[in-house]
């Protein structure tokens, strides 16, 4: 039977737990943000009054996230032009971050969530080169306003440049719940550690995995079931049966290049500019630049039925 100490310890656990954090963003990027929206073009819709339907997010700061980065297509146009709503709004995704990095350091890392809202700004200027390489990547997108609400790949990107922010500031736990949270969406599995370069596209994107280790250059277009993945894993010399961990296992990835469906960049391996790799290609080595990799057509056999047969 538990005695009422321990009771008392799990109140206080669970009232700590289940606290709203405390803080108050003390940088500039909303004075940044509201000048990137001035700047933006009609492409963006930020400076026209829209009535979108909602959609529902898996955690709160996802959708905080979209309306700050991209206000003109999520129904947040009062943020336009508005440093002081722009600022609270920054203030309540602060304390969101704060609130699911706590239960790791038992803590709100003020600094850390203050160095990663002042990279917004930074990272909003890569996801409009992301949409911009999404929308003359594919021939079937029609507006950026179409990349930005419904194309998979670049909520997911979306996400993953957060969140990459977030595991550089050393909250690699939380950062992994971010991009978990974008998987259940998108079916594209990034871990936040991954670096992506500019200009990056997921087209369609169900069953892509890139690794934590794996970087990749820019003007990347990558297809549905891609793995950037380790090839094999090296054990801790110390502790028998657990793995290495920290070290380089994924694949690096050059400048304008395009993972075609289904094909698979497995090991440390080095893939140079220009290249393509077509469908279902299963590439373990390294890949000079301005090279195509393919798997040849199997022979294929097709037999008729006459009619009365059929």
């Amino acid at each position: 039977m538990l005695g009422l100490s321990h009771e008392r310890e799990v109140l206080k656990f669970s009232e700590r737990k289940y606290q709203l954090m405390e803080y108050t963003y003390t940088g500039t990027a909303h004075e940044s943000l509201v000048d990137a929206y001035a700047a933006d073009d009609d492409r963006f819709r930020t400076h026209q009054q829209s009535a979108f339907p909602e959609r529902a997010t898996t955690v709160e700061e996802v959708g905080i996230l979209r309306r700050l980065l991209f206000p003109g297509c999520w129904n947040a146009s009062t943020l336009v032009g508005d440093a002081d709503a722009v600022k609270e709004t920054l203030d309540e995704l602060g304390q969101r971050f704060c609130q699911g990095i706590q239960p790791y350091a038992n803590q709100c890392l003020a600094t850390a969530v203050t160095n990663v809202l002042d990279r917004l700004p930074a990272i909003r200027k890569l996801l409009k080169r992301d949409v911009e390489a999404a929308y003359k990547g594919d021939p079937a997108a029609k507006s950026y306003v179409e990349v930005i609400r419904s194309y998979p790949g670049f909520h997911a990107t979306m996400v993953h440049r957060v969140a990459h922010a977030i595991y550089e500031e050393g909250e690699g736990v939380y950062a992994r719940e971010l991009s978990e949270a974008a998987k259940t969406v998108s079916g594209i599995d990034i871990h936040p550690g991954a670096e992506l370069g500019e200009y990056f596209f997921i087209d369609h994107g169900s069953g892509v995995v890139i690794g934590e280790t794996a970087e990749v250059g820019d003007w990347a277009r990558i297809y549905q079931e891609v793995t950037l993945g380790a090839l094999h894993f090296e054990e801790d010399e110390n502790d028998e049966r657990t793995l290495k961990k920290g070290y380089k296992r994924h694949p690096t990835v050059g400048d304008n290049v395009v993972l075609g469906a289904g094909s698979k960049l497995l090991g440390p391996i080095t893939v140079g500019d220009h290249v393509s790799i077509e469908a279902n290609a299963w590439v373990t080595d390294d890949v000079p630049d301005h090279t195509t990799v393919f798997i040849k057509h199997p022979e294929q056999e097709r037999k008729t039925r006459p009619p009365e047969q059929q």
